[in-house]
């Protein structure tokens, strides 16, 4: 009965994932809707407070020694999952309280432009989600654990690939944010403290994970590192 009840919890989660994924893409590209004025400095703060909370979340439950204590508490097969359901609900709650900063910053009117724009913006959500399936989709949002333990097989570490765009490219799955987030004709005030905060994170973010694929993977990752780009797709020393 555990086996069959990680597996549901497992799959709920990865559910969860989904409607916010969705949520997200659709919250970013509303984010330049024409809305009423607002008190800037009160929905400032609140939006300020909803990306601290989101950031910590991410960044200190994805170390691994949160990790080690966490799963004295949540049993390992399900800790991945955990950690995509509370992120989840932590980007649920950032895209559902968001507050108005409707200040217009530019706008391209120009159609040509305009259909570029919104082209890129689809490109980088496609691109984030194809490079969760190069590398895994399923063990990154916790369904491979619940599967193979559920099925009483050992779940094996992940391995170091580079497949597709990983060749290029260390972090194509923030690449994918920062093109999603910067890619629109109408640019608020909120939009771009969200895409401007975002990136900073994103930076913060690859700098503590590459400490942990370091870790895991050693002088294999080092030399990856050192003729692979972090975000622009070639490889370092060309042009």
């Amino acid at each position: 009965m555990k086996r069959i009840w990680a597996l549901l919890y497992g799959v709920v989660c990865y559910l969860v994932f989904l409607a916010s994924f969705l949520y997200a893409v659709w919250f970013v590209w509303t984010l330049d809707v024409p809305q009423p004025a607002a008190p800037w400095p009160r929905n400032f703060l609140i939006n300020t407070g909803l990306l601290a909370l989101f950031a910590a979340q991410h960044s200190v439950m994805a170390r691994q020694w949160f990790k080690r204590l966490w799963t004295r508490l949540v049993p390992p097969p399900v800790e991945r999952s955990t950690y995509v359901l509370l992120a989840s609900v932590a980007l649920l709650l950032l895209c559902w309280t968001w507050q108005a900063m409707p200040s217009e910053i530019w706008s391209v009117q120009n159609p040509a432009g305009r259909l570029v724009l919104h082209g890129l913006f689809a490109a980088g959500w496609l691109i984030v989600l194809a490079s969760t399936f190069l590398i895994d989709h399923f063990d990154l949002f916790g369904l491979k654990q619940v599967w193979m333990y559920w099925r009483g097989q050992v779940y094996p570490p992940p391995t170091f690939q580079t497949p597709g765009i990983y060749k290029w490219v260390r972090h194509p799955i923030y690449l994918g944010f920062i093109i999603a987030f910067w890619s629109t004709p109408q640019m608020s005030f909120g939009h771009l403290y969200f895409a401007a905060m975002c990136t900073a994170y994103i930076f913060v973010a690859i700098q503590l994970e590459e400490r942990d694929l370091v870790t895991f993977h050693g002088e294999a990752y080092r030399v990856y590192r050192s003729g692979v780009s972090m975000l622009t797709p070639w490889p370092k020393g060309k042009k």
